[in-house]
C-alpha cells in the first residue's frame, strides 16, 4: 500500500462527525517487556495520543487484556485523563468523570478463579521465567522470561488444570502468555460497547497480537483498522513498530484538525 493510499484511508475517517481511536496497549503503545508491570508507552507514543485527545470530537480509548487497576498503572492513567479504558478484553470499563463500571459475577466463579490461581502458581513455583498473573475474571501464564521448553511445559501443566475444573472459560493465546477467563468477552465487544458510549460516527483500532483481531475483524467499512507488526491481518492498514504507528496516528490528529476547520 503506497503512503497516498493510506493518507486516503486517513482522510475518510477524519473527516467523520464523531471519531472513536481505540488502541490496544501490550505492544501497540508499548514494547513487550520481560516484566508485565514495567510496560510504559513509548513517548512518541504518548505525544500522538495527546495529539489525538486534542483533536475536534475524537475520544481515544484504551482497550486491553489487562485488568483496570494494572491497565491504569502501566498507562499512568490519572482520575482526570480523557482517555477511556476497556479491560479484561472489555469485561470491564473506565469512564471520565464515572470511574471503573462491571457487571457483578457470581460468587462461585470467583471462588474457582482463586482456586485456579493458587493451583497455577503452586504447580509452576519452582519453573525459572515462569509468572502467574491474577487477573479479575481468570488468570494469565506469563513465560516471557522462561527458555522455550520450559514454557511449553508450563501450558502442559496449568491448561488442562483450568480445561479439567473450568471447561467453559475462554482460553486465549498471546505474546508468550495464555491466558484463562468466566467472562467471555472479547475485544470486538469493546469496540462495540466503546462505540455506542461515546456515539461515533467512525472508529480507528489497532492493536499488534492475534487477540486483537476480533476487533479488527469487526470493524464497519466506515472504520480503519491497523496492525502493527508483518503477520497476517484483518486489518487494512500495517505498519513495522510502535514508533511508526505513533507517526500514524499524528499524521490522523492533524488531519483531523486540518479538514475539520
Amino acid at each position: 500500500m503506497t503512503s497516498a493510499d493510506v493518507d486516503a484511508l486517513l482522510d475518510a475517517v477524519a473527516v467523520t462527525h464523531r471519531l472513536l481511536v481505540a488502541l490496544d496497549f501490550d505492544g501497540t503503545l508499548s514494547p513487550l517487556v520481560d516484566d508485565p508491570m514495567a510496560a510504559r508507552m513509548l513517548p512518541a507514543a504518548r505525544d500522538a495520543v495527546s495529539a489525538l485527545t486534542a483533536a475536534p470530537a475524537t475520544t481515544v480509548a484504551l482497550v486491553s487484556g489487562r485488568s483496570i487497576p494494572d491497565l491504569r498503572v502501566i498507562a499512568e492513567h490519572a482520575d482526570d485523563s480523557p482517555l477511556l479504558l476497556a479491560g479484561s478484553h472489555g469485561a470491564e470499563v473506565w469512564l471520565p468523570g464515572e470511574g471503573r463500571r462491571a457487571t457483578p459475577d457470581d460468587p462461585a466463579d470467583i471462588a474457582l478463579r482463586d482456586e485456579l490461581q493458587a493451583r497455577a502458581e503452586a504447580a509452576t513455583a519452582r519453573m525459572t521465567g515462569v509468572w502467574i498473573e491474577p487477573k479479575t475474571f481468570g488468570l494469565g501464564v506469563h513465560t516471557r522470561r522462561a527458555d522455550a521448553a520450559t514454557a511449553e511445559a508450563a501450558r502442559q501443566i496449568v491448561e488442562p488444570m483450568v480445561m479439567a475444573a473450568a471447561p467453559r472459560w475462554r482460553r486465549r493465546r498471546g505474546h508468550d502468555i495464555l491466558e484463562f477467563s468466566f467472562r467471555h468477552e472479547g475485544k470486538d465487544g469493546a469496540v462495540a460497547q466503546l462505540r455506542e458510549l461515546v456515539g461515533a460516527s467512525a472508529v480507528v483500532f489497532a492493536g499488534d497480537d492475534v487477540t486483537d483481531e476480533d476487533a479488527l475483524e469487526s470493524l464497519r467499512p466506515e472504520d480503519l483498522g491497523i496492525h502493527v507488526g508483518d503477520r497476517p491481518t484483518a486489518a487494512a492498514v500495517s505498519v513495522p513498530d510502535i514508533p511508526a504507528l505513533a507517526a500514524l496516528l499524528v499524521r490522523l490528529a492533524n488531519r483531523r484538525v486540518a479538514l475539520r476547520e
